[in-house]
């Protein structure tokens, strides 16, 4: 089980910067940072059950762009546009829970809890309170002061196919078996009609639909997607369980319900296709790899310089 790996996981130099991350970090400066974190977050999805994926989404995009530094969570200023407000982010949202749970502990454990590891802790939070599993989160991660809309054009797009996929996260110190793993994470949530529309028709001169997409599926999603559809939320579940943590991502993959091209191009390259099998066979193995792949996440880009914003959105 992962929870068997947590004493391995106390502690861990990381290689890109020489910052030290641990388990225990806020044991004696804020005990009950994991308890505030967990019940807000709980709370907020009782009220929103959209909660999950976004939280677990903004991680990822977090981590994508200069590390693990909440750089995400700032607010935009006259003299510069930041990453929230790039083209790719603009879809983001639940930055109110995290701002929440900032108030909470600014008020229990003052200019003490990182931004940064408030939403590595809600990210773990979101998978458990989804049904997935549970691993032990490493801490001591400080807030970026620079956060720049430019910088999220090198984001993972919806259209990548399984190189480029690789390259992104190799560029990030993340290798092929994160890349699958990782990407599990897609069994929260769903995507809009403009994400994989054009999958549906005129996919190429050969094929009107993309032909690893299941034929069915394909008509279902036409039917969800018409031709010049206006309505902006218009989209389907990234699997058929969108609001549990399960591994019935990759079992959609291999019957050619891959919602994404960045997905369905996983079961088509060998590199990748056998560990996508592999997941969709076996949940408990998905679920004992998840945990460690997103600690390796929450490692990328961590720095000692930098700060803990008293409000997650602006600089200190």
């Amino acid at each position: 089980m992962i929870f068997s790996l947590n004493v391995l996981l106390i502690l861990v130099r990381v290689s890109l910067s020489g910052a030290i991350l641990d388990a225990n970090y806020y044991q004696k400066t804020c005990p009950q940072v994991e308890d505030i974190i967990y019940t807000s977050v709980r709370n907020a999805t009782a009220n929103d059950l959209k909660v999950p994926a976004r939280i677990l989404r903004m991680f990822f995009h977090d981590c994508f762009i200069r590390g693990c530094d909440a750089s995400v969570l700032l607010d935009s200023t006259p003299e510069n546009k930041a990453e929230k407000d790039g083209h790719i982010n603009l879809s983001l949202a639940a930055y109110n829970v995290i701002d929440d749970v900032k108030t909470m502990l600014e008020q229990s454990c003052p200019a003490t809890v990182s931004c940064a590891d408030i939403i590595a802790i809600a990210a773990r939070d979101v998978v458990v309170i989804s049904g997935g599993p549970s691993w032990s989160v490493l801490k001591g991660r400080k807030d970026g002061r620079i956060s720049r809309a430019e910088e999220t054009k090198t984001l993972p797009l919806s259209h990548d196919n399984t190189s480029q996929l690789i390259q992104s996260f190799s560029q990030r110190g993340l290798s092929v078996k994160d890349l699958v793993t990782l990407s599990g994470g897609h069994t929260l949530g769903r995507s809009r009609c403009s994400e994989f529309d054009y999958r549906l028709r005129n996919f190429s001169a050969a094929h009107d639909t993309d032909p690893t997409l299941d034929p069915e599926f394909a008509t279902e999603l036409k039917s969800k997607c018409p031709e010049h559809n206006k309505d902006p939320n218009a989209g389907e579940n990234l699997d058929s369980t969108g609001l549990g943590f399960d591994n019935d991502y990759y079992k959609r993959i291999v019957g050619g319900k891959g919602l994404l091209v960045s997905d369905q191009t996983l079961l088509g390259d060998y590199r990748t296709r056998w560990r996508v099998e592999a997941f969709a066979r076996y949940r408990r193995l998905f679920f004992w790899e998840f945990g460690p792949a997103m600690v390796r996440l929450g490692n990328v880009g961590v720095v000692e310089s930098g700060e803990v914003r008293v409000n997650c959105r602006v600089v200190n």
